[in-house]
Protein backbone atom coordinates (compact mmCIF):
# COMPACT_ATOMS: atom_id res chain seq x y z
CA UNK A 1 0.00 0.00 0.00
CA UNK A 2 3.00 2.07 -0.30
CA UNK A 3 3.00 5.20 -2.64
CA UNK A 4 -0.64 5.48 -2.85
CA UNK A 5 -2.40 8.56 -2.07
CA UNK A 6 -4.93 8.59 0.91
CA UNK A 7 -8.23 10.52 0.54
CA UNK A 8 -9.33 10.38 3.92
CA UNK A 9 -13.46 11.69 4.26
CA UNK A 10 -12.62 14.79 6.40
CA UNK A 11 -8.84 15.25 6.10
CA UNK A 12 -8.24 19.32 5.64
CA UNK A 13 -7.69 20.80 2.46
CA UNK A 14 -5.20 23.21 1.02
CA UNK A 15 -5.51 25.85 -1.85
CA UNK A 16 -1.88 26.85 -3.29
CA UNK A 17 -2.89 30.54 -1.34
CA UNK A 18 -4.03 29.26 2.21
CA UNK A 19 -6.62 26.72 3.62
CA UNK A 20 -9.72 26.31 1.79
CA UNK A 21 -11.74 23.55 3.51
CA UNK A 22 -12.08 19.39 4.47
CA UNK A 23 -13.25 16.80 2.25
CA UNK A 24 -17.05 15.72 2.85
CA UNK A 25 -17.03 12.94 -0.04
CA UNK A 26 -16.05 11.31 -3.01
CA UNK A 27 -16.91 10.58 -6.16
CA UNK A 28 -16.45 7.45 -8.02
CA UNK A 29 -17.08 5.79 -11.37
CA UNK A 30 -18.19 2.53 -10.49
CA UNK A 31 -17.04 1.25 -14.20
CA UNK A 32 -13.79 2.18 -14.36
CA UNK A 33 -13.10 1.77 -10.21
CA UNK A 34 -11.41 5.41 -10.28
CA UNK A 35 -12.19 8.33 -8.14
CA UNK A 36 -13.57 11.50 -10.31
CA UNK A 37 -14.12 14.01 -8.12
CA UNK A 38 -13.65 15.44 -4.26
CA UNK A 39 -16.43 17.29 -2.65
CA UNK A 40 -14.41 19.54 -0.69
CA UNK A 41 -16.78 21.82 1.57
CA UNK A 42 -15.40 25.29 2.88
CA UNK A 43 -14.96 25.27 6.61
CA UNK A 44 -16.02 28.87 6.90
CA UNK A 45 -18.40 29.81 4.74
CA UNK A 46 -22.45 28.83 4.62
CA UNK A 47 -22.40 27.69 1.02
CA UNK A 48 -21.62 24.71 -0.55
CA UNK A 49 -19.01 22.51 -1.20
CA UNK A 50 -17.21 22.31 -4.60
CA UNK A 51 -16.50 19.50 -6.82
CA UNK A 52 -12.73 19.23 -7.08
CA UNK A 53 -11.60 17.01 -10.14
CA UNK A 54 -8.90 14.38 -9.35
CA UNK A 55 -6.34 16.03 -11.90
CA UNK A 56 -6.43 18.94 -9.44
CA UNK A 57 -5.77 17.01 -6.11
CA UNK A 58 -2.31 15.50 -4.77
CA UNK A 59 -2.04 13.95 -1.19
CA UNK A 60 1.03 14.63 1.35
CA UNK A 61 1.35 13.95 4.85
CA UNK A 62 -2.82 12.98 5.50
CA UNK A 63 -3.73 16.30 3.89
CA UNK A 64 -5.17 17.26 0.74
CA UNK A 65 -3.49 20.36 -1.60
CA UNK A 66 -5.16 21.23 -4.69
CA UNK A 67 -3.46 22.43 -7.21
CA UNK A 68 -5.34 25.85 -7.67
CA UNK A 69 -5.61 28.64 -5.71
CA UNK A 70 -8.49 29.83 -3.18
CA UNK A 71 -10.48 32.22 -6.31
CA UNK A 72 -9.97 29.49 -8.91
CA UNK A 73 -11.35 26.66 -6.21
CA UNK A 74 -14.35 29.24 -5.50
CA UNK A 75 -15.19 29.61 -9.55
CA UNK A 76 -14.97 25.01 -9.72
CA UNK A 77 -18.96 23.86 -9.79
CA UNK A 78 -20.92 23.34 -6.41
CA UNK A 79 -21.32 20.26 -4.90
CA UNK A 80 -25.42 20.66 -4.64
CA UNK A 81 -28.10 22.44 -5.92
CA UNK A 82 -30.62 24.65 -4.11
CA UNK A 83 -34.23 25.03 -5.05
CA UNK A 84 -37.34 26.84 -2.87
CA UNK A 85 -40.13 24.43 -3.10
CA UNK A 86 -43.72 26.01 -2.69
CA UNK A 87 -45.41 23.25 -1.06
CA UNK A 88 -45.72 19.23 -1.46
CA UNK A 89 -48.28 19.93 -4.73
CA UNK A 90 -45.21 21.64 -6.19
CA UNK A 91 -44.57 20.25 -10.11
CA UNK A 92 -40.69 21.01 -9.09
CA UNK A 93 -40.99 18.29 -6.40
CA UNK A 94 -42.43 15.61 -8.10
CA UNK A 95 -40.65 12.48 -8.44
CA UNK A 96 -37.77 13.71 -5.70
CA UNK A 97 -37.25 10.58 -3.38
CA UNK A 98 -36.17 11.20 0.06
CA UNK A 99 -37.41 14.51 0.32
CA UNK A 100 -40.23 14.74 3.79
CA UNK A 101 -43.60 16.84 3.04
CA UNK A 102 -42.47 18.89 6.31
CA UNK A 103 -39.52 19.55 4.96
CA UNK A 104 -40.67 20.74 1.75
CA UNK A 105 -43.28 23.86 2.89
CA UNK A 106 -41.55 26.61 1.75
CA UNK A 107 -38.42 25.36 2.61
CA UNK A 108 -34.85 25.14 0.48
CA UNK A 109 -34.39 21.48 -0.46
CA UNK A 110 -30.46 20.76 -1.75
CA UNK A 111 -29.89 18.03 -3.32
CA UNK A 112 -26.27 16.63 -4.33
CA UNK A 113 -24.92 17.08 -7.70
CA UNK A 114 -23.41 13.77 -9.23
CA UNK A 115 -21.98 13.31 -12.67
CA UNK A 116 -23.77 11.21 -14.84
CA UNK A 117 -23.03 7.19 -14.06
CA UNK A 118 -21.47 8.06 -10.97
CA UNK A 119 -21.35 7.22 -7.36
CA UNK A 120 -20.93 9.54 -4.23
CA UNK A 121 -19.23 8.09 -1.23
CA UNK A 122 -19.72 10.43 1.75
CA UNK A 123 -18.72 10.45 5.71
CA UNK A 124 -19.80 7.54 7.48
CA UNK A 125 -21.10 5.39 5.13
CA UNK A 126 -22.01 1.60 6.22
CA UNK A 127 -19.86 -0.96 4.88
CA UNK A 128 -21.97 -4.55 4.67
CA UNK A 129 -19.83 -7.64 5.33
CA UNK A 130 -21.69 -10.76 3.65
CA UNK A 131 -22.83 -11.57 7.19
CA UNK A 132 -23.77 -7.97 8.08
CA UNK A 133 -22.94 -4.49 8.98
CA UNK A 134 -19.18 -4.39 9.80
CA UNK A 135 -18.20 -0.80 10.24
CA UNK A 136 -17.96 2.84 8.55
CA UNK A 137 -16.28 4.19 5.37
CA UNK A 138 -13.33 6.62 6.60
CA UNK A 139 -11.55 6.95 2.46
CA UNK A 140 -9.73 5.13 -0.11
CA UNK A 141 -6.39 4.55 -0.96
CA UNK A 142 -5.89 5.41 -4.53
CA UNK A 143 -2.94 4.51 -7.24
CA UNK A 144 -1.98 7.89 -8.19
CA UNK A 145 -0.76 7.24 -11.57
CA UNK A 146 -4.27 6.26 -12.63
CA UNK A 147 -6.44 7.31 -9.33
CA UNK A 148 -7.64 3.91 -9.22
CA UNK A 149 -9.29 3.00 -6.40
CA UNK A 150 -7.32 0.36 -4.68
CA UNK A 151 -8.38 -0.33 -0.94
CA UNK A 152 -11.67 1.07 0.74
CA UNK A 153 -10.35 2.81 4.68
CA UNK A 154 -13.13 1.49 6.89
CA UNK A 155 -13.51 1.89 10.52
CA UNK A 156 -14.62 -1.28 11.65
CA UNK A 157 -15.79 -2.75 15.64
CA UNK A 158 -17.21 -1.24 18.39
CA UNK A 159 -16.37 1.81 20.23
CA UNK A 160 -13.77 -0.11 22.65
CA UNK A 161 -12.18 -1.66 20.04
CA UNK A 162 -11.45 0.16 16.81
CA UNK A 163 -9.18 -0.10 14.02
CA UNK A 164 -8.90 1.33 10.29
CA UNK A 165 -8.38 -1.12 8.25
CA UNK A 166 -8.01 -1.39 4.15
CA UNK A 167 -10.23 -3.57 2.28
CA UNK A 168 -8.87 -4.38 -1.21
CA UNK A 169 -11.13 -3.30 -4.14
CA UNK A 170 -11.34 -6.93 -5.16
CA UNK A 171 -13.50 -7.57 -2.41
CA UNK A 172 -16.30 -4.64 -3.29
CA UNK A 173 -19.60 -5.84 -4.66
CA UNK A 174 -21.33 -3.03 -5.09
CA UNK A 175 -22.03 0.70 -4.21
CA UNK A 176 -25.22 1.21 -3.57
CA UNK A 177 -27.08 1.97 0.10
CA UNK A 178 -22.79 1.50 1.23
CA UNK A 179 -20.34 -0.68 -0.03
CA UNK A 180 -20.88 -4.28 -0.41
CA UNK A 181 -18.19 -6.76 0.36
CA UNK A 182 -17.56 -10.65 -0.38
CA UNK A 183 -15.67 -10.93 3.24
CA UNK A 184 -17.66 -12.16 6.36
CA UNK A 185 -17.04 -10.19 9.69
CA UNK A 186 -14.21 -12.58 10.18
CA UNK A 187 -12.74 -12.12 7.17
CA UNK A 188 -12.18 -8.26 7.79
CA UNK A 189 -11.54 -8.15 11.47
CA UNK A 190 -8.49 -10.44 10.68
CA UNK A 191 -7.35 -7.53 7.83
CA UNK A 192 -4.14 -5.76 9.25
CA UNK A 193 -4.88 -2.30 10.59
CA UNK A 194 -3.50 1.07 9.04
CA UNK A 195 -2.55 3.86 10.23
Amino acid sequence: MAGESQFTIGARASCTDGHCGEVRRLIIDPATETVTHLVIQPGHRQEAGRLVPVHLVETADGEIRLRCTRAEFDKLDQSAERDMVAGPESPEIAGRQGVTVAALRGATVFEDVIPVGEKEVGPGDLVHAVDGEIGRVQGFLVNPDDDRVTHVLLLEGHLWGRKKVAIPISAVTGVDAGIRLNLTKEQVGDLPPVA
